[in-house]
């Protein structure tokens, strides 16, 4: 068994949409990054990397590359899928906590889990999304933009 852990967090950003957990969520801002900026599945990449020891999202995606510039991150998520599974790696759990205050993301968070598990080969009962307010302290509490936090068991095939 193999644990992973993950961290990221970006600021809003006008003219963007807001995509977490690979789910398209109403909001006036989005997140700036160089790709999409779902911060939920790049701290999900980050745990699933770490977990099989094999670095960081900035390693394998790195935002000074063009390539990547507003990639879906779903695309990255199935492409560290692929690496953990030519591994013969799998995923037996995520557990992945969104620090919001704003939107009210509980109505999305089974859509999340559901794209989340197809993605990570797994049932839906295997992945657990929930979302927290900061009760108005830090950046997240002040509105300016959105942190995730992700926990994933590997396992091998």
């Amino acid at each position: 068994m193999l644990i992973g852990q993950g961290v990221d967090a970006h600021r809003f950003g006008a003219g963007r949409p807001l995509v977490l957990g690979g789910v398209s969520v109403p909001h006036d801002q989005g997140l700036a990054a160089h790709s999409d900026g779902d911060v939920v599945i790049h701290a999900l990449c980050d745990a699933l990397l770490g977990a099989a020891g094999l670095g960081d999202i900035g390693r394998h995606f790195p935002d000074t590359d063009a390539a990547y510039a507003g990639i879906d991150s779903r695309i990255l998520l199935r492409r560290v899928m692929a690496s953990l599974s030519e591994r013969g790696l799998v995923v037996r759990n995520a557990d992945l906590t969104i620090a919001a205050q704003a939107p009210r993301l509980a109505p999305h968070v089974d859509a999340m889990r559901a794209v989340l598990a197809a993605d990570l080969g797994c049932a839906p009962a295997r992945v657990n999304v929930k979302a927290t307010t900061t009760e108005r302290m830090g950046f997240t509490g002040r509105g300016e933009g959105i942190a995730a936090f992700a926990v994933v068991l590997l396992d091998e095939s």
